[in-house]
């Protein structure tokens, strides 16, 4: 009887107090580069690291969290999210660059982080100048573009473990492997410690300006898209093809569904038109997936983050 009461009571009626921010029924969509997808049940926006520890810490533990950054990689299905989304904000987001060493936090942007380093002096990290996102986000997925990547540069990370208790990770026990770390899905990233090397401002500029030219003109980033959707194939059975030359060789460049398509100008991005769901997105992803498994015997893995429920299982009390 206890048990059904408390199902019947509102999430957010349930949580531990915070010094933060919790919301109910947060918009997602527009916090989203697809801008596309439901709500959370409850948003959390804490304070700083004490506060989102003791939330962890005491929350109700059949609660689930997941944890979004700036949502460049993100795609949020129609009937929103369950649980809690927390989202790091400001206090997350210190950066402090000094010799061949830059302490971040997880919610700074990678572009901000590539700046800093370039403003100190410090070469190594321009390739964050091409990944749209968190810090956060590429240590969980070991984000890299243009030959480099984070367990090129990652000295050390903190993070929270599921039980709110504060963790320091080395490289081997971050466990990177291509667009992927062996941390625990319910492990949320705090900061993380980078190493570049010295070289002159001038100089890193350069080599970032190359990046940003180069991303301009070969992907569709002034468009409604999510990035990168699949990662490249380590299958030898394509030698090396990467993954929008086996979506190209499929015939699904310019492919559509409803209001997605899949780019002609870069064909491993979807892209929203502007009257997408991410019904419409996702089920176009698994569309290409499947005419590229046809033709190659190859299962694409997604690079884009998936979560939530579909329209009409939305959380009781939510609004998709």
């Amino acid at each position: 009887m206890m048990a059904a009461a408390l199902r019947q009571r509102r999430l957010i009626e349930r949580l531990p107090p915070v010094r933060g921010r919790l919301t109910e029924n947060a918009p997602l969509a527009g916090i989203t580069w697809f801008r596309v997808g439901g709500t959370a049940e409850v948003m959390f926006r804490p304070a700083d690291r004490e506060d989102l520890a003791s939330f962890v810490a005491t929350r109700p533990h059949d609660v689930p969290l997941t944890v979004i950054g700036v949502g460049s990689n993100l795609l949020v299905r129609d009937g929103g999210v369950p649980g809690v989304v927390i989202r790091l904000g400001r206090g997350f987001a210190d950066i402090h660059a000094a010799d061949k060493r830059v302490r971040v936090g997880a919610a700074a942007l990678d572009l901000n982080v590539a700046l800093a380093a370039r403003d100190a002096g410090i070469a190594g990290l321009e390739f964050l100048a091409g990944i749209p996102g968190t810090i956060g986000g590429a240590l969980r997925m070991n984000g890299g573009a243009y030959g480099s990547e984070m367990r090129d540069v990652t000295v050390s990370a903190e993070a929270l473990d599921g039980g709110g208790r504060l963790r320091s990770l080395s490289p081997d026990e971050l466990g990177f492997t291509y667009r992927h770390s062996a941390v625990a899905e319910d492990w949320i990233f705090l900061s993380a410690e980078l190493r570049g090397e010295r070289d002159e401002p001038a100089a890193i500029a350069r080599r970032m300006q190359e990046i940003q030219t180069k991303r301009e003109t070969t992907q569709p980033i002034r468009t409604r898209t999510g990035g990168s959707t699949f990662a490249n194939p380590s299958d030898p059975a394509v030698k090396g093809r990467k993954a929008w030359e086996l979506i190209d060789a499929a015939g699904c460049r310019g492919l559509k569904r409803g209001g997605a398509i899949v780019s002609e100008k870069h064909c491993n991005f979807l892209i929203n038109t502007g009257t997408a769901t991410a019904a419409d997105l996702e089920g176009l992803g698994e569309e290409v997936r499947r005419r590229v498994h046809e033709m190659f015997g190859v299962t694409l893995e997604w690079e884009i983050r998936r979560i939530g429920v579909p329209a009409g299982n939305a959380p009781r009390g939510a609004v998709a």
